[in-house]
């Protein structure tokens, strides 16, 4: 018998230890491509060991509800400065070993639900709950473990009850069926959680990988090929796709928005509007919406890879289905360049580009500097005075477009700064002679405008050929690209950092973002994530530029322009309002600590602050605005050959109605014509 067990053990040992070896190659193997690829290589060494523990242990239990605080102290001291050692000597069984105890937590934390879900909760428990912003040291005990479940689940029960209405009466009255009804709902939606998390394999090393990859910067990441397929499907206006739109509601579930009429979920004849998708499966895998990560769902329901996808909905009626869906290959009209006509005492022409998208794989023209040349040129034929380039939201894509971009309005000259990881200076120069349009142009960028979009309104600002407004942008001045881990590998990819940009001037955007020549507020402003705030961001330097180039206007002219926008927008209602929404929403997001009583009143008070907070922002006014928009001839040809893209083109056209920086960009056009006629 002993001798039985001796294999057992052995033979457990052994498949462990080759896990390990596996984990540990393609760990190493990352490495060495970060190592003679990325723009800044990192030594393997102590530092590196505490921001992989510390990130992997957040990751796990970023709520601190999962390890015990005597797991994490011995989890720390083993493994917090040692992982560079083991990774190095190639022993990863400290993966298997944190894998183990996080496992054995989920276990217990199962158990503990498991009886909860058996007993009726005293919601009358005298007791306060914290919220904190940062992550905070973990702090269970093996018997407090329980009451820590008991409180979330009591919290949770008072904020479902809480959203059924204000009327904090009728809440009280029907308190007690209601309550029954949300602890049972809640705890197994928590169970489900924990049980996806047990049966999945994948994301547990995956995620070590992308943490490793992480600590050299923020946009350096490991990629499954599923991951891959999903992220590189996001960069094109053309990919396969279901034919939905979908979003998050009040309460998390994924909601059916918009139905493609040209797409394959349309032709079911079977999904709607307001449908919610329960569940998604692409034949290998099943995820349970209210139990999975939102990025795993989106992964499956983008991933090229996954052709077939079958989804379980509920229409609003409440009878659930199924359907098995093939995806076709369809043009993503969110991610596609537009055009309308804006006119307001000159006509001005408006173009909104979404991203720097292009058809990475394809090798054609398929991409966002080509349309946009298009939708120039169709403004052009209507006589615009001017030109507002939209950039707001516009998170980046392929620098070769943004060059090519530039090159339209740029006659000629260098561009860019290049610095590979190799520090070898290169100049980007304009690779087209001459412009596509000589008029005056204003940038618009936000917070979320970043890379491509930066090194775009980058040049048009140093070069004066356009005004920037709006907020200041990301802050990400470096380049990536894709590679496998080797030659053949089709299966473990890192999309690693291999140069930083720099202005013709030798200055740098990175980590402090692209400052507007008028800068004005924009909602949310203070709660963009910005580079700066990323731990691993690479810092802001500069380099001594000996560049010569010819500004399109003189500084003074543009000066001009930027002092009198900013007079004006100092006095606009409009923007005023939006300072004063920013500060409530900073008055309640950036609390440092909030302590709530777990009582309904207390609850319902808090949560009625943030909803009112949220219909103030929803219904925030911007109705007393009403600009002239319409398309332009070309594109109302267009819509009546393809009746399909008429109502997407009418929402567009309605939202720019009421654009106010769409407004004040138009003031500086005038501006700058009655400033170059007196010049």
């Amino acid at each position: 018998m002993k001798k039985i067990t001796f294999v057992l053990l052995f033979s457990t040992f052994s498949v462990l230890a080759q896990n390990s070896d596996a984990k540990c190659d393609i760990l190493l193997k990352i490495n060495k491509l970060l190592q003679n690829e990325h723009y800044n290589p990192k030594p393997v060494n102590d530092s590196l060991s505490a921001y992989v523990f510390d990130e992997l242990l957040n990751d796990l239990d970023p709520s601190r509800n999962i390890f015990l605080k005597s797991q994490a102290d011995s989890l720390t001291s083993k493994y917090r400065l040692q992982l560079d050692d083991l990774i190095l000597k190639k022993d990863c069984s400290f993966l298997d070993d944190i894998k183990t105890v996080y496992i054995k937590s989920l276990l217990r934390n199962k158990t503990i639900l498991e009886k909860l879900n058996n007993q009726s909760i005293d919601f009358n428990t005298k007791d306060t709950i914290r919220f904190k912003q940062r992550n905070f040291n973990f702090y269970l005990k093996a018997n407090e473990v329980e009451k820590a479940w008991n409180k979330k689940i009591r919290y949770e029960v008072f904020i479902d009850i809480a959203e059924k209405s204000k009327n904090i009466d009728s809440l009280k009255v029907n308190f007690n069926s209601m309550s029954h009804k949300y602890q049972k709902s809640i705890i197994e939606n928590e169970l489900c959680k924990i049980n996806a998390s047990l049966t999945d394999e994948k994301p547990f090393e995956d995620n070590f990988y992308n943490i490793f990859c992480g600590y050299f910067d923020p946009h350096t990441n490991y990629f499954s090929n599923d991951t891959k397929s999903s992220f590189v499907s996001t960069l094109s206006k053309e990919k396969l796709s279901l034919g939905l739109e979908v979003s998050l509601n009040d309460k998390n579930e994924i909601i059916v928005t918009e139905i493609n009429p040209n797409g394959p979920a349309f032709k079911t004849a079977k999904i709607k509007k307001g449908d919610q998708i329960l569940a998604i499966s692409n034949q290998k895998e099943t995820l349970e919406v209210s139990c999975s990560s939102l990025e795993s769902i989106a992964t499956m329901m983008t991933s090229e890879l996954n052709k077939n996808i079958t989804l379980t909905l509920k229409h609003s009626s409440g009878k659930s289905f199924k359907i098995t869906i093939e995806k076709q290959i369809l043009k993503d009209e969110e991610n596609t360049v537009y055009s309308f006509i804006v006119d307001k005492d000159i006509k001005v022409g408006y173009i909104k580009i979404p991203s720097f998208y292009s058809n990475f794989e394809g090798g054609n023209n398929k991409g966002c500097a080509q349309d946009v040349a298009k939708e120039t040129v169709k403004l052009i034929q209507d006589d615009i005075q001017g030109l507002v380039l939209d950039l707001t939201d516009n998170g980046g894509g392929s620098m070769e477009e943004a060059v090519k971009l530039a090159g339209l309005f740029i006659d000629r000259g260098p561009i860019s700064i290049v610095v590979d990881n190799k520090k070898k200076l290169s100049v980007i120069n304009d690779p087209y002679k001459g412009v596509i349009y000589k008029g005056p142009v204003i940038i618009i960028i936000n917070g979320n405008s970043a890379s491509a979009s930066e090194f775009f309104a980058d040049i048009m600002q140093d070069y004066n050929r356009a005004v920037l407004i709006g907020s200041t942008s990301l802050g990400k001045a470096t380049m990536q690209t894709i590679q496998p881990l080797e030659e053949n590998d089709e299966q473990h990819f890192v999309k690693l950092t291999i140069s930083k940009f720099y202005r013709i001037t030798g200055k740098s955007h990175q980590a402090i973002g692209v400052i507007p020549d008028v800068p004005i507020p924009t909602i949310y402003q203070d709660v963009f994530q910005k580079e700066s705030g990323f731990p691993t961001a690479l810092k802001n330097d500069n380099l001594k530029s000996r560049i010569r180039f010819t500004p399109y206007v003189s500084n003074e002219l543009i000066e001009s322009l930027a002092q009198k926008s900013k007079d004006r927008v100092a006095k606009d209602t409009y923007f005023n309002s939006v300072i004063t929404l920013n500060a409530n929403i900073d008055s309640i997001l950036k609390k440092s600590k909030l302590e709530i009583p777990m009582t309904l009143d207390a609850i319902c008070q808090n949560l009625n602050s943030i909803n009112n907070l949220s219909d103030e922002i929803n219904n925030f006014d911007t109705n007393k605005l009403n600009l002239n928009i319409s398309n332009s001839e070309y594109n109302q040809t267009l819509l009546m050959v393809k009746p399909s893209l008429v109502e997407y083109n009418k929402i567009q056209l309605e939202n720019l109605k009421s654009n106010h920086y769409l407004n004040e960009a138009i003031s500086i056009i005038s501006d700058y014509k009655v400033l170059r006629k007196t010049n």
